[in-house]
């Protein structure tokens, strides 16, 4: 059973957003810290990804590790109420977040995602974010 009222329960629900999180800040300003530069959310590809680097041929997803599944983390735990409702929502988000990176790796992008429980310890995703940025290939 929810705690709170529906107008509770609506008003915190509006507060998540879609861009701009907090994990993506963070992500952003990592990158641009390094010396990149990206486009953010490019509507003409599929999925919005988070940051592209067109020359490159690169995008980076940020994704929260709730609501995108991520495996075992902690952070994806189920909700304790209205498990009819949730489960087959955060299933759907996984299954349209593969099925985009499918789409764009035909399109010929490379991807990388970077979890929300990742960015715990910086330095660790900082030379990931490099390596993937650099490598060529």
């Amino acid at each position: 059973m929810d705690t709170l009222t529906p107008a509770q329960r609506s008003e915190r629900m509006s507060r998540v957003r879609a861009t701009d999180t907090k994990p993506e800040m963070t992500v952003r300003r990592l990158v641009h810290g390094m010396g990149f530069r990206y486009r953010l959310h490019a509507g003409n590809l599929p999925g919005r990804p988070d940051l592209v680097f067109s020359a490159r041929g690169k995008i980076i997803f940020v994704h929260g590790c709730f609501w995108h599944r991520h495996g075992t983390c902690k952070n994806t735990r189920w909700p304790k109420s209205r498990l009819d409702f949730w489960k087959p929502k955060l299933e759907t988000n996984r299954a349209r977040d593969l099925a985009t990176q499918r789409v764009l790796r035909r399109l010929g992008w490379k991807v990388l995602v970077v979890w929300e429980c990742q960015l715990k310890n910086l330095d660790k995703t900082a030379e990931k974010i490099k390596r993937f940025l650099e490598n060529e290939t």
